[in-house]
């Protein structure tokens, strides 16, 4: 290398040096281990004001003292480069959201001398992204108004229709018309209870009371509550539990609210299917590699793929807007992965569907007594460390 090229390199470097610093369109400051900032480029005095013989947590966050957490201190400690979003103050006194890279800078024996912070603002960023959610909540909001107000309309339909045929029953003393309006009213009010339900547990979900369990008692539970209902709908409701499942760490009722959902669906599946043939719904359970599985079959209507991207969404159903709230699936979504487990499904149009429910073993939550045990041993561990 010439020393021309010499010469034009360092004549780079010294202008890098000289100018960079000062141009950069960021703000930069270079702070010593006693917090001190001993330099600052303009663009850090135009944000943050006078910074000379002040501490870094006096400019950037009006502060008296260090930061409680302090991220610069930590730098120093391990050598790391950090990126950090923070919130601090601007001259003016209001307050600013900023993005901070921090870089050690090493003296000649490799010990951290100072840090070099490089703040960008990004608090119109984040008054986008505040205003972002907003606005999703927002749109939340009104679909869930909407989807309430919907599922209200159709069951003030069917009880005014209750009410109009016990009413004019009444009026013609037809005895049979008032039976049929009051089963009509019974049906409805019943509705109500079971959307109010579902709806407050989509809502505010529900804490999960962990017992030991045998797997099958909520699959047989559900398998006796809807062995009527399906007789009476045409269908044959199959079950096919595995003997000898040893006991698990379950929500027996949260499990049993599940598996309702998905037999009460697949029963409907069934009665609106347009073919002919002999319905079944098949409930099981078994346990391959430690992971506990309950599938509930049907070959009833199935759904194409349309339908199929949607059936975990809220408020939607293929019942028909008077039979179903389009909860009953998010939330049995939600209780199974508050078990650890996953909640799938395969289904084929005018063949049937199957729901798959997966519970790892080792991902159950724990009992509330051993909870409860470990809590106790935790403070009595902490008692002993304090004791003198």
């Amino acid at each position: 290398m010439t020393p021309n090229h010499l010469a034009r390199i360092e004549e780079i470097q010294e202008w890098l040096r000289g100018h960079l610093f000062d141009q950069v369109p960021m703000a930069i400051s270079i702070i010593d281990r006693d917090y001190n900032i001993v330099d600052a480029n303009p663009q850090f005095e135009k944000s943050y004001g006078r910074w000379r013989g002040r501490p870094c947590y006096e400019v950037y966050k009006d502060r008296r003292e260090p930061c409680i957490e302090c991220a610069a201190l930590r730098t120093f400690e391990d050598g790391r480069v950090r990126i950090r979003e923070e919130k601090g103050r601007v001259e003016s006194g209001n307050p600013m959201d900023y993005l901070v890279h921090m870089v050690p800078v090493r003296g000649p024996l490799g010990k951290i001398r100072f840090i070099v912070e490089m703040s960008t603002d990004i608090t119109e960023v984040k008054k986008l992204e505040a205003e972002k959610r907003e606005a999703e909540r927002l749109a939340a909001v009104g679909e869930t108004v909407a989807g309430i107000a919907h599922g209200i309309k159709n069951v003030l339909m069917g009880l005014e229709g209750g009410m109009y045929a016990v009413n004019t029953g009444i009026e013609m003393a037809d005895d049979a018309r008032i039976a049929r309006g009051w089963i009509t009213l019974e049906e409805n009010v019943q509705r109500i209870s079971e959307f109010v339900k579902e709806f407050l547990d989509f809502a505010k979900g529900r804490k999960t009371k962990v017992a030991l369990v045998d797997p099958n008692v909520p699959a047989q539970e559900v398998s006796d509550l809807f062995r009527e209902r399906a007789a009476q709908a045409g269908v044959r409701l199959d079950v096919d539990l595995e003997e000898g499942l040893a006991e698990a760490a379950l929500d027996q009722d949260a499990i049993h609210s599940c598996l309702s959902n998905l037999v009460s669906n697949a029963i409907d599946a069934c009665m609106v299917a347009e073919q002919t043939r002999d319905f079944v719904v098949t409930l099981s359970s078994r346990e391959e590699n430690g992971v506990l599985i309950y599938e509930v079959s049907d070959n009833g209507l199935g759904m194409d793929y349309e339908i199929s991207k949607k059936v975990f969404s809220k408020f939607f159903t293929t019942k028909g807007s008077d039979r179903g709230t389009g909860l009953g699936l998010l939330t049995s979504k939600r209780m199974i992965h508050q078990h650890g487990g996953q909640i799938s499904f395969t289904s084929t149009e005018g063949e049937g569907s199957t729901f798959r429910i997966d519970l790892p073993r080792g991902a159950l939550p724990k009992p509330e007594a051993e909870d409860e045990m470990e809590e106790v041993e935790v403070r009595s561990h902490r008692t002993e460390e304090v004791t003198p």
